[in-house]
């Protein structure tokens, strides 16, 4: 059974060379992670489509290009990321301009915090062994993946599913930054 390196990989290449049924895998597979960024930055429903749009057109675009095709799903959290970004600072930038109307969004600073929190969190998650990574993102996925999927796909039982997900969060919480994070935090 491929590895999902070799099964990027592969769908890379396939749809490099037309293959229309790979690149519609390539979208099946990947929205759930272009989603669930768009959701750590917080974006309303219509913006977040509007940047998946632009991350899928930008794909489209330099699908070719990929140096490592094995790398996508790197690739596309990181576009997805930098288009979120972009269209924050393009957010404030209206607000900035709109003068006296009332934002009941969080101010560019708590923005800002907001995203060097997550970014320490993405940090320390990738420090993580792969099962690891994998049974965190299926657990903190929106909607969370059921326990007997979690089970099927990782070759864990059920009842041991919580027990690993609590190891799991301790060794983030050991992990320096998160330390210096929850440190800084409590202050």
């Amino acid at each position: 059974m491929p590895n999902n390196d070799d099964l990027a990989a592969r769908l890379v290449h396939d749809a490099v060379r037309g293959n229309p049924s790979s690149w519609q895998e390539i979208v099946r597979r990947y929205t759930p992670l272009v989603q669930s960024v768009c959701r750590r930055h917080g974006l309303a429903a219509a913006d977040a489509d509007d940047v998946a749009g632009v991350v899928w057109l930008r794909l489209v675009t330099h699908l070719a290009d990929l140096r490592t095709p094995a790398a996508l799903p790197g690739w596309l959290s990181v576009t997805t990321q930098r288009e979120c970004l972009a269209l924050l600072r393009h957010h404030a930038r209206q607000t900035s301009h709109e003068g006296d109307v009332a934002d009941t969004r969080p101010q560019p600073d708590a923005r800002l915090l907001q995203l060097e929190r997550r970014t320490v969190l993405q940090q320390a998650i990738a420090t993580l062994p792969e099962r690891d990574q994998h049974l965190l993102s299926m657990l903190f996925c929106d909607p969370p993946t059921p326990y007997t999927r979690i089970s099927t796909t990782l070759r864990i039982p059920v009842g041991a599913i919580g027990p690993t997900r609590q190891r799991c969060l301790g060794r983030l919480r050991r992990h320096p930054a998160i330390t210096a994070l929850l440190t800084t935090t409590a202050a």
